[in-house]
């Protein structure tokens, strides 16, 4: 009979030659693959685990995930420690079957060790040096670099590296031969002398045969293999990771606690076992929203039953917010046939007819080239009504009349009223600007939506009766292209607003046709316009006909100093009182006056940011180091740790360890902006951010656009003014844990389904309490847990939303026409 070609661990089996070779072949295949395990674990000084590189996850897994048990092979324990392995956690390997993770990451390892390691012997003596010169280091407390010396200078506890070493090593079982754990001991105790032995068992090995030899190889590949899969929790750890609530220690880059890995390991298993436990019995049921509007459902736009009740809709009271008494917590379905949405810059011209499925809006405009039903697609030409043959021939001639707007420099933030499907701002980001994009849900079918879907900003919002959700001064121009507004009844209330939102010294850029048109309505619209913005004392810079287009362009800037309100001959309008805040504008009623510009030198809106790019990081020059700012150090160190700390989140954690393709993300929102500095640290992506201020937040939002970015305030108890579907990422940065302090969780959780796109991501950070009610309450509608991990009562949590829609229906009978 054939002798086997195998041999097993208890050398139960027939004595030969063969044999023997073979068992010491596989001694010391686990030999080394015990030092090499030894040798990660004990580079450099222990580290931060929110300061650790993704990219060396190999080093962070050998620390955390101590074995636990000898079997046929070595065993570890899965859920003793967080192993972040980030690369397996990618778009493309999340979407591989269960049945072949395990193949695909062998296959992986053989090939990775094929091409890195010719040889064993190669392989242990550069291990064995490199290891013994880390080693050395870390004894003497200087390894590593600039950043890990900065580690331990900040944290004290952390300066004996050996210590936590051997807190870390973990406690194996004896092998058959009994030497594995005696030279991970002898290892520390004598590296060169492990050396020599290692170099003698290697001299041993090299009269192997091939057939030998690369049995061996494979050895090692399998129990690499193995430490991968059985040592990898179901849930990852993040590279970063926030300190308890909005305190001092988020900006800390060294928040490390004592103690090693291993007792950290054991502490997070255990909580994420109770926090699991605990989530099981939590029973969440789902339901579909029974609207008139259904998958267009936006629960403060469609309050049929409270628009029904309005005394009057003059002042497009119809239009404006009316959100229900009790938000809903059913989930909004989707278009029959919704796909994922074409990829910018792509999405800008075309988009799914299925995912936004309204022809009406291309039926009355589509002679005005805004959009055309082209197959299965919706196609925009890039036009508009005012730029029917182009949106940048348009945008360049509106700063060839007036050359000191400066695309990009000088103006960065825009607002666009009456945006129509925003081809306008889309063609600002090649001019390097980001444009905020609003319009009604009115007659003019999903404009806004459209907007959206290609991915461009855009809110639902009307010129009504309270003031637009923005503070006062923060936009560099404000554009209106045949908006049809009517700027000038009422007092100029309208057109009042518009001067609240801009800055001194900003330009108001209007193309309607009582510019260029000479029938009644318009030459009377256009006196009254002139009368009115005379008083304002805006100063009229240029008036063209833009002859290609067929055109005019009217460009009006505002005054810096307010030297002409004071010699109005007629003071009308009136200047706000001083008790009027400019920058209170949630639910605010409108109001027919004027606010002066600043005086004082030291106030925001005295003087212009920044050019463009460099007020994105240079904090703004009216924060003093007086202010305490939103973390508790003075304002302007505030704002710079706050974008030191996101860079470094954003580029050790967020684009490698949460599993997200970021070429598939367009439209993100941050759901409690602080200072702009997670949209900041995202800049060089091709995203735009809508940073949402709480209404119960500090009002930080006047800062956000100082630096060039732009956001709205809002109250999350409420839902938002867009559509469903609109982003591909949401960020909730310890919100969660607030909100449910005085709203209904469960309906917050509903408004994140709604704003979020099947497959788009949620990304939240907050107490390990609110991250297991949001997991149980995610995976209840079968979204994707790509990442969960706590540490210190703190959490972070990143799941994809699924397709999946409820079968159970709710109606709403206050949304039914």
């Amino acid at each position: 009979m054939a002798q086997p070609r195998y041999t097993r661990i208890d050398n139960r089996r027939p004595s030969s030659n063969y044999c023997s070779t073979v068992t010491v072949v596989v001694f010391v295949a686990l030999c080394l693959v015990g030092i090499w395990m030894m040798t990660s674990s004990s580079v450099g000084p222990a580290q931060n685990v929110d300061e650790v590189s993704l990219d060396n996850k190999d080093g962070i897994k050998k620390q955390m995930t101590p074995p636990a048990e000898d079997g046929n092979g070595q065993k570890f324990d899965g859920a003793s420690g967080e192993t972040p392995n980030e690369d397996k956690k990618g778009d493309d390997d999340a979407s591989l079957p269960k049945e072949d993770e395990s193949s695909s990451k062998q296959d992986n390892q053989e090939e990775k060790k094929k091409e890195s390691t010719p040889s064993s012997e190669t392989k242990s003596e550069t291990e064995g040096g490199g290891d013994k010169k880390d080693d050395s280091t870390s004894e003497n407390g200087g390894g590593g670099d600039s950043d890990e010396k900065k580690d331990l200078k900040d944290n004290p506890d952390e300066e004996n590296p050996d210590t936590n070493e051997k807190q870390t090593k973990p406690e194996t079982e004896d092998n058959e031969s009994g030497e594995d754990g005696e030279n991970q001991k002898q290892f520390e105790s004598d590296n060169s002398e492990k050396k020599s032995s290692d170099d003698e068992k290697e001299t041993k090995t090299g009269n192997e045969d091939t057939e030998t030899k690369t049995e061996k190889e494979n050895t090692e590949a399998n129990v690499d293999v193995q430490v991968e899969q059985e040592g990898q929790p179901k849930n990852e750890t993040s590279g970063d990771l926030s300190p308890p609530g909005a305190q001092l220690e988020l900006l800390n880059e060294t928040t490390a606690q004592n103690g090693s890995f291993s007792t950290q390991a054991t502490e997070s298993k255990n909580e994420k076992e109770a926090q699991k436990g605990a989530g099981d019995k939590l029973d969440y049921k789902w339901a579909i929203c029974n609207t008139t509007a259904g998958p267009d459902y936006i629960p403060c736009l469609d309050n049929v039953q409270a628009i029904r009740s309005l005394p009057s809709t003059k002042h497009y009271e119809h239009r404006e917010r009316h959100c229900p008494d009790t938000p809903p917590t059913c989930l909004v379905p989707l278009p029959e046939g919704y796909k994922r949405p074409i990829e910018w810059p792509k999405s800008r011209e075309k988009i799914w007819y299925t995912n936004v499925p309204h022809t009406k809006l291309a039926e009355y405009k589509g002679h005005q080239n805004w959009v055309k039903v082209t197959g299965e697609y919706l196609t925009f030409p890039g036009g508009g009504t005012q730029f029917k043959h182009g949106a940048l021939h348009y945008i360049d001639f509106i700063q060839e009349s007036v050359p000191a707007i400066a695309w990009g420099n000088r103006s960065r933030v825009v607002l666009d009223v009456g945006c129509g499907v925003a081809s306008f701002g889309g063609f600002l980001f090649d001019r390097d600007v980001i444009t905020m994009s609003l319009a009604p849900k009115d007659e003019h079918e999903a404009q806004v939506q459209f907007a959206l879907e290609r991915g461009i900003p855009a809110i639902s919002a009307v010129m009504g009766t309270t003031r637009l959700p923005f503070p006062g001064r923060v936009f560099d121009i404000v554009h209106c292209a045949r908006c049809r507004v009517p700027w000038h009844i009422e007092g100029g209330k309208l057109l009042l607003e518009l001067n609240r939102v801009l800055r001194p010294g900003g330009f108001f850029v209007w193309s309607a046709t009582p510019v260029y048109q000479k029938k009644t309505e318009d030459v009377e619209i256009w006196k009254a316009m002139s009368e009115l913005i005379k008083k304002m004392c805006w100063e009229l810079v240029s008036i063209n006909k833009d002859t290609i287009n067929g055109v005019g362009v009217a460009t009006y800037r505002k005054p810096t100093s307010n030297e002409c309100y004071t010699n109005r001959s007629e003071q009308q309008p009136p200047i706000c009182a001083d008790s009027d805040d400019p920058n209170a504008s949630w639910k605010v009623p409108l109001q027919a006056c004027m606010h002066t510009a600043p005086e004082d030198k030291t106030q925001r809106g005295s003087q212009w940011p920044e050019q463009w790019p460099a007020r994105l990081e240079k904090p703004p020059f009216w924060l003093s180091s007086s202010q305490t700012g939103v973390y508790g150090k003075a304002a302007p160190e505030d704002f710079s740790a706050d974008y030191e700390h996101w860079k470094r989140v954003v580029t050790k954690s967020y684009l490698k360890g949460l599993g997200i393709n970021w070429a598939s993300v367009r439209n993100v929102m941050d759901m409690r902006a602080v200072y702009g500095g997670f949209a900041a640290a995202l800049r060089d992506l091709k995203v735009w951010v809508m940073n949402v201020v709480p209404i119960d937040s500090p009002d930080t939002l006047a800062i956000i656009y100082e630096r060039g970015l732009f956001g709205i305030y809002h109250d999350w108890c409420e839902s938002f003014s867009t559509y469903p579907r609109s982003y591909d990422l949401l960020h909730a940065d310890h919100l969660f844990s607030k909100l449910k302090q005085r709203c209904n969780l469960t309906a917050v959780i509903a408004e994140v389904d709604r704003v979020l796109r099947p497959e788009g991501k949620l990304i939240v950070r907050d107490d390990a309490e609110t991250i297991q009610q949001v997991e149980s309450m995610v995976k209840a509608m079968k979204w994707e847990v790509r990442m969960t991990y706590s540490k210190d009562k703190e959490g972070l949590l990143s799941v994809q939303k699924s397709f999946w829609r409820p079968n159970e229906v709710e109606t709403l009978t206050y949304a039914i026409a």
